[in-house]
């Protein structure tokens, strides 16, 4: 059943019509149909001054078509997901026709930027797969963090786990003696040859490794008894499209897993060591988890023990275990049989 159409005061559709009746605001609020982007991507995409896209995306705002999310130096903007302004963005979005060539062009120009991001974050992976727990553990205990993961999970065995991005197959590692078959994916060659390595040389016959895109995970819906998605979103260019394919390869009453950095300002880790996002929220995962059809259970900070945030560059570590509400409509395509 689709949700009621909330009622819009005149003056607040009028305010709504006339910010987006614009040529570049309208060009802006297709290119945010097609996901969340930063104020860079839009000027990179649209060709024009960052000043001048600001104030185009300050008036959207204002008019509450639009939400802005600041991380940082950075900000980052979406349709607004709440409010009776969002039924109307989604309207006029809706109503837009997608050959336009104007829009075309613009959806083009986003696809070059969305693989150069994947590029630059590939880069990163292939230099560093060797290494990536090390430079992982620069900014959290794992031993910690993964004793707090099982307790979190409890007595409640999962029989098939997925983890999406699986990187070195840390998760799978750790997981493996209380599942019954575990499936790793990542996009990274360089990353699964090594992941392959490790899983051999601890002889984890229950698991296996995948390539594949997080964005669609080559398994069947309703694969996984628990998904985990460890250290990953804040690579991503749209973490909640993520969290929503995540949500899709669980069984009914399965749950989701995330591990991630809580909010910080570190901005270096954005050029150093490819990362698109500062940390998120726990409103904005649990707002994601929700959207996907996933409740919230349990929420937990591991901030740095005796150390110097300032000076030590160690950030806080957020987990989020969600549980498949059965609420969410079912898309009946499936993919590769979880085999």
């Amino acid at each position: 059943m689709n949700a009621p159409v909330l009622p819009i005061s005149t003056d607040s559709l009028l305010t709504a019509l006339r910010a987006a009746g614009e040529p570049t605001r309208l060009r802006i609020l297709a290119l945010l149909a097609e996901g969340e982007r930063s104020v860079k991507d839009l000027t990179d995409i649209l060709g024009q001054s960052q000043p001048r896209i600001s104030r185009h995306l300050k008036l959207l705002v204002e008019a509450g078509l639009l939400s802005r999310n600041a991380e940082g130096a950075w900000a980052f903007f979406r349709l607004a997901d709440s409010g009776a302004a969002a039924d109307v963005v989604r309207d006029i979005v809706s109503r837009l026709d997608r050959s336009d060539p104007v829009l075309a062009r613009d959806r083009a120009r986003l696809e070059q930027v969305r693989r150069a991001h994947a590029e630059a974050a590939a880069a990163y992976f292939a230099k560093h797969a060797s290494r990536w727990d090390q430079i992982r553990s620069l900014h959290i205990n794992d031993e910690r963090i993964e004793a707090g993961l099982m307790a979190l999970l409890g007595d409640e065995a999962p029989g098939v786990v997925v983890d999406l991005g699986t990187g070195t197959g840390r998760m799978l590692e750790l997981l493996s003696p209380h599942i019954e078959r575990g499936i790793g994916i990542d996009m990274s060659h360089d990353m699964l040859t090594y992941a392959r390595s490790r899983l051999d040389q601890q002889d984890l016959r229950n698991c296996q490794l995948r390539h594949g895109d997080i964005y669609g995970p080559p398994l069947d819906e309703g694969a996984a008894d628990l998904v985990v998605i460890h250290q990953v979103l804040h690579y991503l260019e749209d973490p909640d499209r993520a969290i929503e394919e995540a949500a899709y390869l669980l069984k009914p009453g399965g749950r989701l897993l995330i591990i991630d950095f809580a909010p910080h300002g570190l901005e270096f880790l954005r050029a150093d060591q490819a990362h698109r996002r500062l940390g998120f929220s726990h409103q904005q995962i649990e707002q994601w988890m929700s959207a996907a059809g996933v409740d919230l259970v349990e929420h937990i900070d591991f901030p740095p023990e005796d150390v110097d945030l300032a000076e030590t560059g160690r950030l806080t570590v957020s987990v989020w275990l969600g549980r498949d509400t059965g609420a969410r409509a079912r898309r009946g395509v499936t993919n590769e049989e979880a085999a």
